[in-house]
C-alpha cells in the first residue's frame, strides 16, 4: 500500500510539473516522440479563461498552446496541459518571433507595444526527434481590447489582533471531612480556595494607512495610418506604461485610487475567573478579566491626480478613456488639455 501511494505521489508531481522523465515514461504518464513515428503536426492555441480558440493577441494577453503530432496511422499524441494529452513541450522545438513560449506551452505577447508594433508574431513548431515534420503558425497582434493600467496605491496593512487573556486558576478543593472517633459523628471539610481571576484581553493594534495613488499624466496622440489608432503614453510617480489602442472597440481606463486602510486588530477575548474550590465555606470564583478593546482602522489613502494631454487629431476618440482615481476625500476630475502631441515612440 505505501508503494502505490509513493508512485501515486511521484506521478501527481510529474504531471503538476508537466516533466517527462524516465519514471514518468515508465508509469505511463508520459509519452516520448522519439519512440512515435510522426508524420505530421497541428497547434492552436486556447484562451486561458473559456477554451475558445485564439486567433490573436493583444499586448499583455497569452494563450495555452497544443500541439498533436499525428502518425501514418492515424494515432493523435497531443501535448500536455490544455491538450489534455501525455505529450510535454520539451518533446519540441519551439522558434517564436515577436511571441514567447515557455515550458509549460504557454504563448505571451509583451505589454509593451512598441515590441510588437507592425510585426505578426510566428511559431515555428517541430519534434525534436524528427526535425523534418513541422508545423507553423501566425499570431496576429491585435489592439481592440480594454487595456488597463493601474496607479493604484497599496492598501494598509491590518492590524495585529490583541492577545487573549488567560483564564483564572480554579481554587483547590478543601481537606475531606473527619469522623469524631468518639461519637462517629462527621465534621465539616475544610474551606475551599477561591480561584483566581482571569487576565485581561490585548487591545488590538490599529490597522494602517492606504497609500495614495500615483499622480498620472497621460499624453494621446493618432497614430498616422489606414486604421485609427490610439498612441498613449502613461507615466506615474514611479513608472510608466505605453498603449495602443484601436477606438473600435478597445479602450483604455486609468486607476490611480487611494488604497484601503487596514483593518483594525481584534480585541483580545477575557480570560474567565477560575472556579471557587468546594469545601466549607465554598471558595470564591475569581473575576473574569476585561476583553481588550479593537484597534482603529487606517484611513484611506488619496486618489492621485490624473492630467490629459491629448492631440487635437485624437480629441474625437476620447471616449476610449476613462479613469478612476477615489480615495480620501472623494474623486478629483481629471485636467485635459488640448495640445499638439509629439510621437511618443
Amino acid at each position: 500500500m505505501r508503494n502505490w501511494i509513493g508512485a501515486i505521489m511521484v506521478a501527481v508531481m510529474l504531471i503538476s510539473g508537466g516533466g517527462c522523465s524516465a519514471l514518468a515514461v515508465r508509469l505511463g504518464l508520459r509519452v516520448r516522440l522519439d519512440t512515435v513515428p510522426v508524420t505530421s503536426l497541428s497547434a492552436t492555441m486556447l484562451s486561458r479563461h473559456d477554451s475558445s480558440v485564439v486567433s490573436a493577441l493583444a499586448p499583455g494577453q497569452s494563450a495555452r498552446l497544443i500541439v498533436v503530432a499525428t502518425t501514418d496511422a492515424g494515432k493523435r499524441y497531443p501535448t500536455v496541459g490544455a491538450g489534455n494529452g501525455k505529450v510535454a513541450f520539451d518533446n519540441y522545438t519551439i522558434e517564436a518571433t515577436t511571441v514567447q513560449v515557455n515550458k509549460r506551452g504557454t504563448v505571451s505577447l509583451s505589454t509593451d507595444p512598441r515590441v510588437s508594433e507592425g510585426k505578426v508574431g510566428h511559431l515555428r513548431i517541430s519534434p525534436t526527434a524528427h526535425s523534418e515534420v513541422v508545423t507553423e503558425i501566425d499570431v496576429p497582434v491585435r489592439y481592440d481590447v480594454p487595456f488597463i493600467a493601474d496607479f493604484s496605491g497599496a492598501s494598509g496593512s491590518a492590524g495585529l489582533d490583541g492577545t487573549d487573556g488567560l483564564d483564572g486558576l480554579d481554587g483547590q478543593d478543601g481537606t475531606p471531612a473527619t469522623v469524631d472517633p468518639t461519637t462517629g459523628a462527621l465534621g465539616n471539610p475544610g474551606p475551599g480556595g477561591n480561584g483566581s481571576a482571569g487576565g485581561n484581553g490585548g487591545n488590538g493594534q490599529n490597522g494602517s494607512d492606504g497609500s495614495p495613488g500615483e499622480n498620472v499624466h497621460l499624453w494621446i496622440r493618432l497614430e498616422p495610418g489606414p486604421k485609427p489608432l490610439l498612441q498613449i503614453e502613461a507615466k506615474g510617480t514611479r513608472r510608466e506604461l505605453f498603449f495602443l489602442v484601436d477606438p473600435s472597440g478597445g479602450s483604455l481606463k486609468i486607476l490611480s485610487n487611494g488604497g484601503s486602510g487596514g483593518r483594525g486588530g481584534r480585541g483580545g477575548r477575557a480570560g474567565h475567573g477560575g472556579r471557587g474550590g468546594n469545601g466549607f465555606p465554598s471558595g470564591s470564583s475569581g473575576l473574569d478579566g476585561f476583553s481588550g478593546s479593537d484597534g482603529l482602522p487606517g484611513s484611506d489613502g488619496s486618489g492621485g491626480a490624473i492630467t490629459l494631454s491629448v492631440d487635437p487629431a485624437a480629441q474625437a476618440f476620447l471616449s476610449c478613456i476613462t479613469w478612476s482615481n477615489r480615495g480620501l476625500g472623494g474623486s478629483a476630475k481629471a485636467t485635459t488639455t488640448i495640445e499638439p502631441v509629439a510621437p511618443l515612440w
